[in-house]
């Protein structure tokens, strides 16, 4: 077992390594599913000292439904975000910043909150407090900022205090 441990130290990483590495190549082949697999395996060998504490999922099978759904809101926000460009005169957008309280502690899942409201169109994730408690977001059109705010704590946050904690 400890071999095992060893050899696959995240499992997980290693098959999503394997996955992303076919969709960049954006061609099946035996050779590069094989080279993928073995980028999945070498990597997380060559970064397990910087990970000394694994982050353990509570409810993986969430995650699945959690990365659909972060799909599916960067198609709906990328249409939003081009309306918003093609369509509204800069005078009536109300880019704003705003304020998210954070009730999830582990580092993976703020990071990955981050993430998430980086990668839909029209949000970036800023800056995170000194005590980790808060996240700075910059929305591009937000003209009611309570809705944004709640809409990110029980769409997302939620969502990955389920998978995490």
């Amino acid at each position: 077992m400890k071999l095992l441990n060893r050899l696959l130290p995240h499992p997980l990483l290693t098959l999503m390594l394997t996955v992303i590495w076919q969709l960049l190549v954006n061609k099946f082949s035996l050779n590069s599913l094989l080279f993928g697999f073995f980028l999945g395996l070498l990597i997380p060998i060559a970064t397990q000292p910087y990970w000394p504490n694994r982050p353990k999922l509570k409810s993986p099978l969430r995650l699945v439904t959690y990365v659909l759904l972060v799909f599916w809101d960067i198609v709906i926000a990328n249409i939003t975000v081009a309306r918003i460009i093609l369509f509204m005169p800069n005078s009536k957008r109300q880019p704003t910043w705003v304020e998210i309280p954070l009730d999830i502690r582990t580092p993976e899942a703020i990071a990955m909150l981050g993430g998430t409201i980086t990668m839909t169109p029209g949000t970036l994730t800023a800056d995170i407090s000194a005590d980790g408690r808060y996240l700075l977001v910059h929305c591009l059109h937000a003209p009611d900022t309570a809705s944004v705010r709640d809409e990110i704590k029980t769409r997302y946050e939620r969502r990955l205090k389920e998978i995490f904690e």
